[in-house]
Formats: C-alpha cells, structure tokens, sequence
C-alpha cells in the first residue's frame, strides 16, 4: 500500500523543527530513521497532513559523558549503540539490549529516540531505559523538560510526549562498581520483536549481596513494565540460582499479558519467568566478576 498524501517538511535545525511542529501539533509526524512511521503510513494507521523530517540534525546524533551519565542523542541509530566503546564501558546494557534490536539493515536505520517515541509494546530500547532509570529530555519551543523513564510509557504506543514536543536526548547513569546487567528475549521469528524481553540491573556490595536490583520487561504488557517484586524479593540476598528463580516467578505479578498469534496470554505469563531468570543469572554473574 502506499502512504496519503502528506507534505513533507525537512528540518535544517532543531528550532525550525520544534516551530514547525508547534504550528502543527495533532496534524504532523515526526520523522527520523523511519523504521517505525513508514510502515504506519504504509498501512494508513496514521495519516498526517505533515511530516517533519529531523534526520539531518547532526546534534542529535551525539554520543557523550555528562555529569555522571552518557548522554545519547535521539537521533543515534542501533547500531552506532552497539558499537560505541563509551557505552560498552559505562552502560553495558544499551549496546547489549541495541545487538538483539531487528537484523543489520533495521539496526544501520533505526534511531534510539524514534524507537522509545514509538512506545511499542514490543520494543527492546524500552525495558533497557527503565533498568537503567533513564531521564529523557523533550524540547519545544517552550523550551526543554525532563521525563523520567517510569513516567514516558503512558499506554499502548503512547508516550508523554506533548504534541509539539521532540524527544531530543536520553541522559544514561553509568554503571556503578559490583554492578551487572543483562538483556535477554524471546524473539518473534519474523520481526525480531519481544515476544518476552527482560533487562535486569544487579548491584552487589562487598560481601555478595544484593543493594539494587532493577528488572525492566518488555513485550508482556501494553507498556514495559518494572517488575517490583521481584526487585524487592532480591534485596538484601545473595543472589544464588535458588533466590533468582525464587524472585523470578513473580515476575508477571499483577499483569494481565497480551495474547496474540505469537503466543498466549498464559504462555507469555510462563515466558516472564524464564527470562527474567535467565536475565537476573546472567546479570549477577557479571556483577561478581566486577
């Protein structure tokens, strides 16, 4: 199918972008690797009288230290986190989580930004921001405000963004000494999407047990999720495999998961168990070897 017609806006700064998107709003998309809005054009679930391309503002696509944290710009494709060396020594969980997103050609088009924006309920960035308890930063022409992780996801493909707002960067902690994480997922075998995906933090102290645990899980519900039980079920203990399968199988506590033609609402209950395991296991292992 091909898209509605729309007109199409390229953006040379990041101010021509945020006044054209404020004299648009309800009525303009933003564009930016595309991996997510030209598929819904395609299928006319969306049909905008505008779109607004931000993909040549080279700002956005930096990878920098700030403060304590990486800063990554929303325009920073897949792979580019993949491959950063910054992020691989502070905040190993993005290039790990980045490695598993869709094949070559998705990772080499896709941007980090455009990926949270579009909120699926099966994206993989998502659960990797809540585990590291991300701050993002979205600009207009009011200025700028920051939206912690746990508050973005609002519902299905929605997110806190205002209507003339664009996501602009993604303020990551580094990783603290004793600390390891993890990605893990069951993949849809077409897409590459979650069927189930887990991102788990652990930190331990110096005698071995547990001062934080994070578990961020994607692909179960309408939006990622925290799953704080099972943090709370950790804390405090050394994180052995009868404690993490223990934590484990609360990890859909509460959850009403998504039945689909992938899988059933009680078999993706039975999947959140597993990898949150196999997350938790393989992030306590690298946390001992810190």
């Amino acid at each position: 199918m091909f898209p509605a017609n729309f007109d199409y806006f390229s953006a040379a700064s990041l101010p021509e972008a945020v006044r054209f998107l404020n004299e648009h709003q309800e009525d303009a998309k933003v564009l930016a690797g595309g991996q997510s809005l030209i598929p819904i054009l395609k299928l006319r679930l969306a049909a905008p009288q505008f779109v607004v391309d931000i993909g040549r503002l080279a700002e956005l696509r930096k990878i920098q230290e700030s403060d304590g944290s990486v800063e990554v710009g929303s325009l920073v494709r897949h792979a580019d986190i993949e491959r950063s060396e910054l992020l691989a020594r502070a905040c190993p969980l993005l290039p790990e989580t980045a490695a598993e997103i869709g094949d070559v050609q998705v990772r080499n088009r896709g941007t980090f930004g455009g990926s949270l924006a579009h909120s699926d309920p099966s994206g993989d960035f998502p659960a990797a921001v809540l585990a590291l308890e991300a701050r993002l930063t979205a600009t207009s022409v009011e200025g700028q405000r920051t939206i912690a992780a746990e508050d973005f996801f609002t519902d299905l493909m929605t997110t806190a963004l205002r209507p003339n707002e664009i996501l602009t960067s993604i303020q990551i902690p580094k990783s603290g000494p004793r600390t390891g994480s993890a990605y893990v997922k069951l993949h849809q075998q077409a897409s590459g999407f979650a069927i189930v995906g887990v991102a788990s933090l652990i930190t331990l102290d110096a005698s071995g047990k547990v001062v934080d645990a994070r578990v961020a899980i994607t692909g179960v519900g309408s939006v990622p999720y925290r799953a704080r039980s099972v943090e709370e079920k950790l804390r405090g203990k050394a994180p052995g495999e009868r404690e993490i399968a223990e934590a484990s199988l609360l990890a859909a506590e509460g959850m009403d998961p998504l039945s689909d033609l992938h899988a059933s609402a009680e078999y993706r209950r039975e999947l959140t168990a597993v990898y949150t395991r196999r997350s938790l296991e393989r992030s306590a292992e690298r946390a001992h070897e810190k």
